[in-house]
Formats: structure tokens, sequence, C-alpha cells
């Protein structure tokens, strides 16, 4: 008998044989976010040694145009994009398309698009990346070193605290280090940065305060000295205070998110901390440098500088943006808080600050936290969810978008939308008339 994880398996080998099968000129199009990126420098690097003649697009996601563009021609890869977009797809009149996704499926999928994606097959958690890594190591065993790409996707895609069986695998191929220990990165750096900085855990009076991260320090007697250890050089006692100071600051965080693994990977010929990295990549992609991201990844020396100063920038503008969201007027009810930023956060940062808001102990269990962002004549929406809730995010943006228009993806906890500019007192408007119907049903 087939388990449901070796089906995505045999999955994958078929999808590989089929395309090795196809001769024609291919075109990547692929994710701007971290998990996006890695996947497509680990597609890229399969390519190169196949041979193959190629191209790569990054997209902040798939546009009304995107697919009537597309050339008819060759053969198009989407990576960690696509799966939302079948009907589309069907009637492009491209003959071959290859989907490897990790995001819902809610259409019929047509006879030209070969599809990878574990919500059709098994639903174990799992990045692009990961699946990307899957699929070109299955065509090639010497992609083993492309394993740590992956890495740093799945743990873009927060995958990382609920490793199931293929995520295990890619892990043993990325040959990486591992420590339990707080959940803050870089883990190689002196700590008083680190949590000026830390916006995930989100820590009142520290994050974004350096008054405030001294005082945590020397509280925990890891101040003296004038010489401030990095998280990697604390021993057991040490960091059992660290935490314990912290969850004193932010006590409905839970204890398990906040400590875990810490991933080392070598990186740029050093041990690197794999949160950073990933942090990295995702920074220069919402800064609109996707081929600084892109060289990043590859390792290419000139572009390390580069990516940490665009680094330090982007955590910079997320805590403006944190202090600017904690002051602004919210609209909030029974389970729910909508955060309409209009044009004061960039559309690309808004979706991050709704996860740190989510991760926080701002607001209670189960709140829906819906932020709104400006994009030219477009909103750009970001839901998330506190802790475990049993309704699915994608689907009431689904109900809503089908009323006002644009377009959903996501999963059924963490969830988006485009919308016009022009529709939005409706959709604000539907959206508070859809958790009050909710929670009229609990």
């Amino acid at each position: 008998m087939t388990k449901e994880g070796d089906s995505l398996e045999i999955e994958i080998e078929d999808k590989v044989k089929k395309f090795l099968e196809i001769e024609k000129e291919i075109q990547v199009i692929s994710h701007f976010d971290t998990d996006g990126i890695t996947s497509a420098v680990i597609m890229t690097k399969t390519l190169k040694k196949l041979d193959k003649k190629f191209s790569v697009k990054i997209l902040k996601r798939i546009e009304e145009d995107t697919i009537k563009n597309l050339p008819k021609d060759k053969l198009i890869i989407f990576l960690d994009l696509g799966s939302g977009s079948l009907n589309e797809l069907s009637a492009s009149g491209i003959e071959n398309i290859f989907i490897i996704d990790h995001h819902e499926v809610i259409q019929e999928i047509p006879k030209n698009v070969h599809i990878i994606n574990p919500e059709l097959n098994g639903k174990e958690k799992i990045s692009s990346s990961g699946l990307t890594y899957l699929f070109c190591r299955k065509i090639n065993p010497s992609n083993k070193e492309l394993a740590k790409l992956a890495i740093l996707g799945m743990i873009g895609d927060l995958l990382e605290s609920n490793i199931e069986k293929m995520n295990n695998e890619i892990l043993k191929d990325g040959e990486m280090k591992r420590k339990r220990g707080l959940l803050i990165y870089p883990s190689t750096r002196p700590l008083n940065r680190v949590l000026e900085y830390c916006s995930d855990p989100f820590i009142p009076g520290v994050t974004g305060n350096p008054e405030g991260v001294l005082e945590l320090l020397r509280e925990v007697n890891l101040s003296s000295n004038g010489k401030i250890k990095s998280l990697m050089e604390l021993d057991e006692q040490e960091m059992s205070r660290l935490v314990t100071a912290i969850m004193l600051r932010n006590p409905e965080a839970k204890n398990k998110k906040i400590v875990g693994d810490i991933f080392l990977i070598n990186f740029f010929g050093q041990l690197e901390d794999a949160r950073e990295l990933s942090a990295t990549i995702n920074a220069c992609s919402r800064l609109d440098d996707t081929g600084l991201a892109l060289q990043f990844c590859m390792e290419a020396p000139p572009a390390k500088k580069k990516a940490e100063y665009l680094h330090a920038k982007y955590r910079q503008s997320l805590v403006s943006g944190l202090k600017f969201v904690s002051e602004m007027e919210k609209i909030q009810g029974n389970g729910f808080v909508i955060i309409n930023t209009k044009n004061k956060i960039k559309d690309t940062m808004i979706g991050t600050i709704a996860s740190i808001l989510a991760n926080s102990s701002i607001y209670p269990e189960a709140t829906v936290i819906t932020t709104l962002a400006y994009y030219e004549n477009k909103i750009k929406v970001s839901m998330r969810s506190v802790g475990e809730n049993p309704r699915n995010l994608r689907e009431i943006l689904n109900d809503i978008v089908e009323k006002v228009g644009g377009n959903v993806g996501g999963h059924d906890a963490a969830a988006g939308c485009m919308i016009l500019q022009e529709k939005e007192s409706e959709f604000i408007d539907l959206l508070k008339k859809s958790f009050e119907v909710e929670m009229v049903k609990v």
C-alpha cells in the first residue's frame, strides 16, 4: 500500500520524467519572498547543469496581465506561485506549464498543467523551495549541495517548528548544525543589537528601545565587562535567565514559540544563522531588489555587504512600521482587528507586520488580524490569526473577493488578497459583517 508521503515522491518522479522529455526554452517565474527566491536559485542552478536555455522572472504576485503576456512557445515553470490561477492558465494557450507550489488549490487542474503540490497529495507541510529541491535532486543527485537553500526557504515560510518526513530529509542533506535556544536572530551577533531590532517575538519595552535592551541585559547579568555575548555563546543558565526575562515582558507568549531549534548553515565560507540569512533574502525583495536577493543566494561576494545593509534598513523600517501601527486608530470587534495603513506602510511589508502582531501578546488567542496597504491603484490585504483558529482565512477572503473583485492567495491560517482602492469601503464593510456573522454562528 502506498503511503501519502510516498505518493508525493512518486508524483515528483513522474513530473521530472515529463519535464526531461520536453525540449523547449524555459521561462522560470517565481515569487519574490525567501521561499520563492531560494526556489528560483535551486531551479536555475539545476537548469545550468542541464545546459538548458532559460530566463527568470521574479514577481510579487500574478497580476491580470501576467498570464496573457506569457510566451506561448516556451515551457513555463511557476515556483511558489500559480496554484490559484489554474483557470487562467487553462485558457492561456500554452502547451506545457509546470507548477511547484504549496498554496491551496481550489480550481480544477487543466490538462496543460503539471503540478506538484502537497495540498493535492498528502498535505505534508513543506515549502516550495523544499519541493523544488526534491524535484531537482531527482533530476541529478549531485544537487544535494542545494539543500541549504531549501532550508532557508523552509525557515522563510516558518515551517521549521513542525518538521515532517520530507523536510527532515532536506535537513539531513543540508549538513547544518542545530542548537536549542531562544528564537531570536542572528544568534551569532552581540545580543544588544539583536534584541533592539527583534520583532519576532515582539518584546514590549525592548524592541526598538536601546535603553530597554540594556536594562534587560543588566537584569539577567549579561552586560558586564563591556563585552556582550551572542546567543550562541550563552551557557544553559544564561539562556534560561534571558528566556525568563523575555517571557515576563511578554507573558502571553508561549514558551514553544520563543524557544526552539537554531539552525547554522555554512554560507559565504562561514557558519551563519539560517534565520538571519532567510530574513536578509526577504529584506532585499521587500525593498525591491530581487536581483540582489538572487545574487546573495548564489553567494556572490559583492552581494553580501549590500544585502546586509538592506536588511538593516528593512529592520529599521519594520520597527518604525510597528510603532506607527501601535499608535494609529484601528477597526476592532469581537475576535478581529482591521488595520488600514493606507499609504503609510509599503505593501511589501504589511504581511510581515501582520505576522509579527499575530505572534505578539498584543491581541488575544484566535483574534484575526487584517492589515491593508496601498499599492498603486490597488490595496494589498494580509490576514493572520493569533494562535489556533478554526476559521479558514483564505475562505473568508475568497467569499468577499467574489463580491468586490480581486485575487486571493495563501493558506487557511495566513492569507492575502489584492483589491482595487475604489473597493476599499465595501471590502471593509463586508469583512466586518463576515466576522460578525462568524461570531453569531459560534
